[in-house]
């Protein structure tokens, strides 16, 4: 990933809370407690999450796996993870990585799950066929890669505001795989369930090989 975009997101940390907060309706987090509910972590497991952002969802998820669980945030922007440090300073069991996801720093068949959280639709080009490759490699056998993302907004200012920031990123193939998002996943996952979270803008993609 280029210096530009880790700029880019270096600043945008800086508000990145409050765009996810309106874009998907969410302010209270519901999405992200949904998500950790129906993931079906156990204490002990161990989970990955990429582009964690400023790691709004690894506290729901290190409170799953307990302390004899692991949890690891990863994010290729420093601005990003250095604003998430606050959230995770409590928690012994959550570790925060820089790295890019299209080559993840782990052994293969280490994690019970993934997941991303606003995020995968922002990764530019084949970036986004590269990640899929590497969580399949790292996931155990058998267990799921979780992928929340936005609804395509009803509004159609912030639909076109939505569809302005993708393409001011380079990820202008981001809005065909929203409109045939399981034939995309289907090339690496033969079991996609989509969950719909209550009262958000929000969707919950359940991945399995």
């Amino acid at each position: 990933m280029g210096v530009y975009r880790q700029r880019y997101y270096d600043y945008f940390s800086h508000f990145y809370d409050t765009f996810i907060s309106i874009h998907s309706a969410d302010k209270g987090e519901n999405a992200r407690v949904f998500l950790s509910e129906n993931i079906g972590l156990q204490p002990g497991e161990i989970t990955l999450d990429i582009c964690a952002g400023t790691g709004s969802l690894l506290p729901y998820l290190g409170n799953k796996v307990k302390q004899e669980g692991m949890v690891i945030g990863l994010d290729f922007s420093f601005g990003m993870l250095s604003a998430g440090r606050p959230k995770v300073a409590h928690h012994n069991n959550i570790f925060l990585i820089q790295a890019d996801v299209s080559y993840l720093p782990f052994r293969d068949k280490i994690f019970d799950s993934v997941t991303c959280s606003h995020a995968f639709y922002e990764l530019k080009g084949k970036t986004q066929d590269y990640c899929l490759q590497e969580i399949l490699r790292v996931l155990k056998p058998g267990r799921p890669f979780f992928m929340m993302e936005h609804d395509l907004p009803k509004n159609y200012l912030i639909r076109v505001l939505f569809y302005i920031r993708l393409l001011s990123m380079g990820a202008g193939k981001a809005r065909e795989i929203l409109k045939n998002e399981k034939a995309f996943l289907g090339k690496y996952f033969s079991s996609i369930e989509a969950l719909y979270t209550p009262n958000t803008r929000s969707k919950v993609l359940v991945c399995k090989e």
